[in-house]
């Protein structure tokens, strides 16, 4: 076998200090990427055919009409484009807005400010929850957390932050929903019913929930859907919901074809079908049945009452499979799960490959935000290795091995305790 063949299957070469190396390295050039690619979007390195634009203009936006006492306008493509071009300059490429209602009472706080301290401001609001519940869930190793380096390198918090998205608030809501999920109920639900102003990210939750017996969760989840609904709608006119549903009947045309999008970000079997030129009823067949497979995947680890971090990191990998339209950045709830497959490896121990695979990872992060003739496969590897080491950590026996410190779990062979 070849020596770098050992090395990799081994995870040898892979340790603790040459992660924090690399991690630190690798986000020093997101930095320096953010920063040129900043300064050329605003015209500052060589001047621009045309203005550009970020996502976060759509939803600041639409924030500045639901301000205005016009939030259905947000949902007029017409009415919503002019308010792009005002909050940015005429000419720039339109940014859809297809969120629900709900997500207005987020767009009209950051909207008062102005565009780039709201942008700023509404990135730093979701990143500093996010790490702060991710060291949560990876707790101390040996007495020492993680860098938090380490954590801000994962490539798609670069992606969110820098396309102006708001993955790391979804993220972050399914973060603390999970921490919260035992021994808080109640709380757990609060948070994952708030995210329904992405309603499609909640496909797999009610299976989770119901098949962990998690009834609390799941009614407080119910009646947190129902508050922001009612809350939106009295702050806003049920008018808008209105506009939101009619203008969500024709997004199919915007996130189901190609031309519309780059469906080469999309993180979906769904989307990989519809990228090589397959037919879209067998883009929807092939989605199908993973959903099917998602679900009882989540079913069966939540039924049987794995380890949170088990039953954690299988949920929170199978969303970007099971959920037709998943974009690249959005990938940020595989490094959730992928914290949690962390921390199932130091309670209960992982197989050395592992850390290669760990390193992976953050490889076909990184490229799924590239243009070219590979982006294709990256989002939708990305995902899948996060839910195959998922399902190989539930699948793992385990062992009680007596240590220094007191009993570690760790599977029977090939397996490294906390390496």
């Amino acid at each position: 076998m070849p020596v770098w063949l050992q090395a990799l299957r081994s995870g040898s070469w892979l340790g603790r200090e040459r992660i924090r190396g690399y991690a630190l390295v690798l986000l020093v050039i997101e930095l320096a990427c953010f920063a040129f690619l900043a300064a050329g979007t605003h015209g500052w390195i060589v001047q621009l055919e045309r203005p550009t634009a970020g996502d976060f203009l759509s939803f600041y936006a639409a924030g500045r009409l639901a301000n205005a006492g016009t939030a259905a306008l947000a949902y007029d493509r017409a009415a919503h484009f002019a308010a792009e071009q005002a909050a940015s300059a005429p000419g720039i490429s339109y940014n859809f807005f297809y969120y629900p209602p709900v997500f207005l009472l987020v767009c009209a706080v950051f909207a008062r400010l102005p565009y780039l301290l709201a942008f700023v401001s509404f990135q730093l609001a979701q990143l500093v929850p996010c790490v702060v519940l991710v060291r949560r869930i990876l707790g101390a190793v040996d007495g020492r957390a993680v860098p938090l380096w380490v954590l801000l390198a994962f490539p798609p918090v670069f992606w969110s932050f820098g396309l102006g998205q708001n993955a790391i608030l979804t993220a972050a809501l399914l973060a603390g929903g999970m921490l919260s999920i035992d021994r808080r109920p109640v709380l757990a639900g609060l948070l994952v019913g708030a995210l329904c102003y992405k309603p499609h990210f909640g496909l797999l939750l009610p299976v989770a929930l119901a098949a962990g017996s998690h009834w609390r969760a799941f009614a407080s989840a119910a009646a947190s859907v129902a508050v922001l609904v009612v809350v939106s709608g009295l702050l806003f006119g049920w008018d808008t919901w209105q506009a939101f549903l009619a203008a969500a009947a024709g997004a199919d045309a915007v996130y189901a074809h190609k031309g519309a999008i780059d469906l080469a970000g999309l993180t979906s079997p769904f989307g990989l079908v519809l990228t090589l030129d397959g037919p879209r009823n067998l883009a929807l067949a092939v989605q199908a049945v993973a959903i099917l497979a998602t679900a009882a995947a989540v079913a069966w680890v939540w039924w049987r009452g794995f380890p949170l971090p088990v039953r954690a990191a299988v949920l929170l990998a199978a969303i970007p499979i099971a959920v037709p339209i998943v974009m690249f950045y959005d990938l940020m709830l595989s490094g959730i799960a992928f914290a949690w497959l962390v921390r199932a490896g130091w309670e209960r121990g992982f197989p050395a490959w592992q850390k290669s695979a760990f390193l992976l990872l953050f490889v076909f992060a990184l490229l799924s935000g590239n243009i070219g003739p590979g982006q294709v496969l990256m989002p939708p590897a990305a995902a899948a290795l996060v839910f195959a080491l998922a399902l190989r950590q539930a699948c793992l026996p385990v062992r009680h091995i007596a240590g220094s410190q007191g009993t570690l779990l760790t599977p029977v062979q090939g397996v490294t305790d906390r390496s």
